[in-house]
């Protein structure tokens, strides 16, 4: 299992290698880091890298991630390669494929639009249960939803 600051710098570099332009905001980066782990629940049964997600108003959020970037960065402020930690960060080649394959997949979103999708998603909801929408939630997203609800969009996507 890796750190997830070894895949937040895995991203980053993919990201900026492929298009240093690419717009890669702190938000949009929950949200793909979210998605990398939903995914590997529901498909893989199992967390590719430590670390939990909490249903917060802007959707899910890794606090270790947030506090990494806090200090110097707002949710809208764009990360580039100078934020890595790690510029050696190695990922077997089958996790690299599988996060290739989320960022693929969710990359063209923009943050606002990861939000919203978050938002619709039963992990998110069910977690923040009857809270308003603007109601701060500290609450974490349970694994065994994640592991629920992608892994049943997973199976009838290759129905």
């Amino acid at each position: 299992m890796y750190s997830i600051n070894d895949i937040v710098d895995y991203i980053i570099l993919k990201v900026k290698a492929e298009d240093n332009d690419a717009s890669l905001i702190n938000l949009k980066m929950q949200k793909l880091l979210y998605y990398v782990q939903a995914w590997s629940y529901g498909i893989r049964k199992k967390a590719l890298f430590e670390g939990d997600f909490q249903a917060w108003i802007h959707g899910p959020v890794n606090k270790l991630v947030y506090d990494r970037f806090n200090s110097t960065k707002c949710l809208y402020s764009e990360i580039n390669t100078t934020d890595v930690l790690n510029n050696n960060v190695q990922l077997a080649d089958e996790d690299a494929e599988f996060v290739d394959y989320i960022l693929e997949n969710y990359l063209k979103y923009s943050a606002a639009e990861l939000e919203r999708l978050s938002h619709s998603e039963r992990p998110w909801k069910e977690t923040r249960g009857g809270l308003n929408p603007y109601e701060r939630c500290d609450k974490v997203i349970a694994p065994q939803l994640m592991i629920d609800y992608y892994g049943e969009k997973w199976e009838k996507l290759n129905q």
